[in-house]
């Protein structure tokens, strides 16, 4: 994953060129959302990227709900996941999983599409999420870089 939003690269750009401290602040913790497959709106890719979220997974009976990462040492333009980031148990499927996005604040059920996306990717491989799967990202296996 080494895509940063349009939101991430605003902030970072006014941050570091325009010495604008006021423009942003970090959030406290961080969140894995986790997306399906196109919709008629358009890519996954591009609407994490417009900030769109309609293709996050519905919490709604499924047991979904962002889940926070931690991330460890970084080095040469890059960091990854210090921990696993385990989500619950599905309910009931969550369909074809195919993207993934860091995010700024938490979600439930009720507020799926909440929060601004930081960086977002495609999975290297798209997982089925049926009733009773657990999707899971093991420590270091989601990798941000900065290119």
């Amino acid at each position: 994953m080494s895509a940063a939003s349009n939101y991430v690269e605003d902030r970072t750009l006014d941050f570091w060129l325009k010495a604008n401290s006021t423009s942003t602040s970090a959030p406290s913790t961080v969140f894995v959302a986790l997306f399906t497959s196109a919709d008629s709106t358009g890519g996954t890719a591009e609407n994490l990227e417009a900030g769109i979220l309609t293709n996050e997974v519905s919490g709604s009976g499924t047991a979904y709900v962002r889940q926070s990462v931690t991330f460890g040492a970084i080095s040469n333009g890059s960091v990854s996941n210090s921990g696993n980031v385990t989500f619950p148990t599905a309910t009931a499927g969550y369909g074809t999983v195919t993207h993934v996005a860091v995010m700024d604040t938490n979600s439930t059920s009720d507020s799926a599409g909440a929060g601004n996306v930081l960086y977002y990717g495609a999975l290297s491989t798209a997982r089925e999420i049926l009733t009773d799967d657990t999707f899971q990202i093991t420590a270091g296996n989601l990798t941000i870089s900065l290119a």
